[in-house]
């Protein structure tokens, strides 16, 4: 196969959680310059639709569905309208994510449930609903976000929130154990960890500590969303058909160091 075939998407069509901004939105934009048609999901319709538009004014076939991942329903809904419009669902990018920041003993408990119920279970209906069509057609990709923050501790005056690196753990050891499972049937499963990267959610850190992370970075400065779209377009392709149960830290070698 020549190289430019094995990074082809045309013809498959992806399910981006997340999608509406920040690094869903990035990925979700690069796998639709591959080639692939899109559906997008975030829970607020006002982020959603213009990326949506976004997207269709450069040509590409995007369909938007508000949904909280969070609700196995509205997930199940969710990939029954990805499967009435398109027929399959080829890729899965778990890219949905909460925080709350609070000290290890100060954070309220309701808040630590929602980040879970959000991040961990979000992602585990997700990948229930869409594995199992993707099981039934013995192929797919699913790629789950998760973060550094859930493979290290971090220092509380860069990171204080406990709830959010458990949840980002608890995501890398669902990928790994689906991977196992799942791969003899076809279906691939592997992680990306981001480091810090400017988005909506890291901007309160990056306001407080962006001076000491960035001298804790070898590379010497923050992520950008776009610098996410190329593993994506790998890790949906052929030409990461060997590759599953991995997780690819993309930190500017933060945890290197």
């Amino acid at each position: 196969m020549h190289i430019r075939e094995l990074f082809d998407l045309t013809g498959k069509v992806a399910l981006v959680t997340g999608g509406s901004r920040g690094l869903g939105k990035a990925m979700a934009e690069g796998l639709a310059e591959a080639g692939a048609r899109l559906v997008i999901t975030a829970r607020r319709a006002e982020w959603l639709e213009p990326t949506a538009k976004e997207f269709q004014d450069r040509g590409f076939e995007c369909l938007a569905i508000p949904s909280d991942v969070s609700d196995p329903e509205q997930v199940e809904r969710l990939v029954e309208a990805a499967l009435g419009r398109f027929g399959q669902v080829d890729i899965l990018v778990n890219c949905h994510g909460v925080s709350w920041g609070a000290p290890v003993l100060e954070m309220p408990l309701d808040r630590w449930k929602w980040v879970i119920d959000v991040n961990v279970n979000g992602t585990y209906y997700t990948c229930r609903a869409v594995g199992r069509h993707m099981l039934e057609r013995g192929s797919g990709s699913i790629i789950n976000v998760a973060s550094v923050a859930g493979l290290l501790g971090t220092p509380e005056d860069i990171l204080s929130a406990t709830g959010y690196s458990a949840s980002k753990g608890g995501i890398i050891a669902l990928s790994r154990d689906l991977a196992v499972k799942w791969g003899p049937r076809g279906v691939r499963v592997n992680v990306v960890a981001p480091g810090f990267f400017r988005t909506r959610l890291s901007q309160p850190i990056l306001q407080r500590a962006e001076d000491k992370i960035r001298a804790l970075t070898p590379l010497g400065r923050i992520g950008e969303p776009h610098e996410l779209k190329g593993l994506a377009v790998f890790l949906a392709s052929e030409a990461a058909s060997y590759i599953t149960g991995q997780v690819f830290v993309v930190d500017g070698g933060m945890s290197a160091a």
